[in-house]
């Protein structure tokens, strides 16, 4: 509750010198009676007047209250708030290669690469979000959609061999332009991330990109690896061995397909650079949100005056009554 007019309260203080005269008129105006003994008035019973005495001012005081919170107009106002979210739509192309097995990222590039992508796409609760994988060839592991835990479930179903070995960017990032061309979103993104260079499809890169172009659609691309030679697990008849293999991301062709559509190349050396780059790219790809308030007010003085009246017709009732004076 809000006063519309406050100023009104400061009239609250002419209590005080009410109260201050009234006790001070009480005490001069007492009168005495000089009695030999007061043992037989110990044994009377005292009148609901001695209770009452004081009633009628106590009564006075309440009306002022009342009548002066009424002045100040109190108000109660309720507010409530719409929002309106545009979210963006965000395909995900994944390299799922032989090379992702590499440990430059830990525990290496593809369960980083998961990871990472996992906890973006949790952190976006109103985007759609689909996910595309490449290697030789390229599917679509999940469509666009706002459910979130089963893209996180097919996700994390996500591995090395489940189609045939190679690198296809032009093949994913096609495939991940058909998912999200004909989406209605305002903004539409899709991040691009490899470890390799185009030796696979049918579909260039380039070509790819100016198809996103037209759609309007913005790609960001990842290069994940270390630079120069990265540890590779090779499994031998002794067991697990790691050799150096060299890092051969086609980092120009990445950049330009960026540069074309509008997004940005990032390199990810480590899983700590990963996940930053991520954040920047979340940082750039806002999701609006459209607040609008509502507020109504509502006068609440009348509560006060019917208080006030009542107690003036009670202090009326009693002077007249119970409480009269003989004159």
């Amino acid at each position: 509750m809000k006063f519309h007019e406050p100023q009104y309260l400061w009239f609250l203080l002419i209590l005080i010198p009410l109260i201050i005269w009234y006790v001070y008129r009480y005490r001069v105006n007492r009168t005495f009676i000089q009695v030999s003994s007061l043992r037989l008035l110990d044994k009377m019973s005292k009148s609901y007047k001695q209770y009452l005495i004081h009633s009628l001012f106590v009564l006075r005081c309440l009306a002022i209250f009342f009548i002066i919170l009424a002045l100040a107009r109190p108000q109660t106002m309720n507010s409530f708030r719409r929002e309106t979210t545009e979210g963006i739509d965000i395909m995900l192309a994944l390299d799922i290669s032989g090379t992702m097995l590499a440990e430059d990222l830990k525990p290496n590039r593809l369960e980083a690469a998961k990871d990472v992508a996992i906890q973006f796409a949790m952190d976006r609760p109103n985007d759609n979000i689909g996910l595309v994988v490449f290697a030789g060839e390229s599917f679509t592991q999940c469509p666009l959609t706002i459910d979130h835990v089963a893209l996180v479930n097919l996700f994390k179903s996500v591995e090395y061999g489940m189609i045939e070995d190679g690198t296809a960017i032009g093949l994913g990032l096609a495939n991940a332009i058909n998912r999200i061309k004909e989406s209605k979103a305002k903004s539409k993104v899709i991040i691009l991330l490899t470890d390799g260079s185009n030796n696979r499809g049918d579909i260039a890169p380039i070509t790819a990109a100016e198809i996103a172009k037209t759609y309007g659609i913005r790609v960001y691309t990842i290069g994940a690896g270390s630079k120069d030679v990265a540890p590779y697990p090779f499994q031998t008849p002794l067991g697990i061995r790691y050799q150096n293999i060299p890092v051969e991301i086609d980092e120009e062709v990445l950049s330009d397909i960026a540069t074309m559509t509008g997004g940005a190349y990032f390199r990810a050396t480590n899983s700590k650079k990963l996940s930053a780059i991520y954040d920047e790219i979340d940082k750039m790809e806002k999701t609006k949100l459209q607040v609008t308030e509502y507020s109504s007010k509502s006068e609440d003085f009348l509560p006060f005056l019917l208080g006030a009246f009542l107690c003036l017709f009670v202090e009326v009732l009693l002077r007249h009554t119970l409480l009269k004076r003989l004159p």
